[in-house]
């Protein structure tokens, strides 16, 4: 079973509750969005990647010595073979982080595979893609990522964690600002302001290294 895969790297975690963390990454070719934010535009189409074996994917991660995996992309949903590789990982013995961009369906992914799902603002071009069923599946280790454009992004996911009462399914709901369009000073007098459980975070490897790519 072969899966494409742009890039392999180890490097430090950059954003969620397990920043600052080494984390091995692999990142699957291909997205079905278009973000207008998108800082990985070279990993959205499907034939940028080359294909790996799965069994090679798990060797390359477990030689790492990290204990601590993500598989991004892209959107590493729109492979029939993540939910497997994701399977592999937890059956090696790693941690294993999916960052999904929450368009399509997280029923398929192991329960333990920690999700850090995606909801998108309209300031991304791709709020009307969401899916919004994926919330019920939240385990209290997943977690939900809204990445804000504006003040109406800000209050469109305001609006969702209450809507869909998220801070019950989990305690891991983040909030950061899109780089470059919001003042880092500005997003935290929102959150402040706001009565919601929500973590601001700032994207470390973007603080450290600049947009380099694979990073």
């Amino acid at each position: 079973m072969k899966i494409n895969l742009v890039e392999h790297f180890l490097s430090l975690q950059g954003e969620s509750t397990h920043a600052g963390r080494r984390c091995y990454f692999l990142r699957l070719a291909g997205c079905n969005l278009r973000c207008s934010y998108c800082d990985t535009r070279y990993a959205w189409e499907e034939n940028c990647g080359e294909p790996w074996e799965l069994e090679a994917l798990v060797e390359v991660v477990l030689r790492s010595g990290c204990p601590l995996v993500e598989v991004t992309g892209g959107e590493p949903l729109t492979h029939a073979e993540t939910p497997e590789l994701c399977r592999m990982l937890l059956a090696a013995g790693e941690e294993v982080l999916l960052e999904t961009n929450g368009s399509l369906p997280i029923d398929a992914v192991p329960r333990e595979v920690r999700k850090i799902l995606d909801c998108k603002l309209p300031g991304s071009g791709m709020a009307q893609y969401n899916c919004y069923e994926n919330y019920r599946l939240l385990q209290k280790h997943d977690e939900v990522k809204f990445v804000v454009g504006s003040r109406e992004d800000f209050d469109f996911a305001a609006d969702v964690v209450r809507r869909y009462a998220l801070p019950e399914k989990t305690e891991r709901l983040l909030v950061s600002p899109v780089w470059g369009r919001v003042k880092f000073e500005t997003l935290a007098e929102w959150v402040i302001a706001s009565d919601l459980p929500w973590r601001m975070q700032l994207q470390m490897h973007k603080l450290i290294w600049g947009d380099r790519p694979g990073v």
